[in-house]
């Protein structure tokens, strides 16, 4: 058995904010490589909020961000199960990183998730992609194929949930989320945010 320093644990810790029996479980399960401890701590996270999805968020926060740019402003609401989870350390991170998120993510984000892109939106981008160049010729099976492949990474790099995480292009803003419900043990959902630019 792969003998586990204290000071890989703490690294695991401070990497994933996972617990310290957590951490040293997954160690032993991935013989004492970190990368991997960390991906299998990730999938029980991911896990775990997928289990606590339909729980009621009835708490919460509203949480707002001024860049320091002063010309970018962010409004957020953040739903959890208790107050006691909407005061923790571990939301009011969460809460800064998601509203830093969406003031610098580019292309800014629609909507939380799938289901709140506006179906207007979605038929324009249809109508302008089917307009475009190289789709002229081509059989309407295959025009439409190629529309829909596109029209996935539209809503893809526009739902904030399924947007790569600004500061860490390998993790997804749901990544964060689930992280936080891994921690608190609650179910911790973003509501809505509103995000305000100076002349746009």
């Amino acid at each position: 058995m792969t003998e586990i320093s204290a000071s890989t644990v703490a690294a695991l810790r401070s990497q994933t904010g996972a617990g310290m029996m957590e951490c040293k479980k997954a160690l032993a399960e991935a013989g004492g490589d970190t990368q991997k401890a960390a991906d299998i701590l990730r999938k029980k996270g991911l896990q775990a909020a997928d289990q606590r999805a339909g729980r009621m968020t009835r708490e919460g926060r509203v949480f707002s961000y001024i860049h320091h740019n002063q010309k970018v402003g962010v409004l957020l609401e953040l739903g959890t199960e208790t107050d006691f989870a909407a005061r923790s350390d571990e939301v009011e991170q969460l809460l800064k990183d998601l509203a830093m998120h969406i003031a610098a993510a580019s292309p800014t984000p629609l909507a939380v998730d799938r289901d709140g892109v506006p179906a207007e939106v979605l038929a324009r981008e249809k109508a302008i992609l089917l307009e475009q160049d190289d789709m002229k010729g081509k059989p309407e099976p295959i025009r439409e194929k190629i529309v829909a492949g596109r029209l996935e990474k539209f809503v893809t790099e526009r739902v904030l949930l399924e947007q790569e995480y600004v500061k860490d292009p390998e993790k997804k803003v749901r990544d964060l989320v689930a992280a936080v419900v891994a921690k608190t043990g609650e179910n911790v959902r973003i509501t809505r945010f509103a995000r305000f630019e100076v002349g746009a």
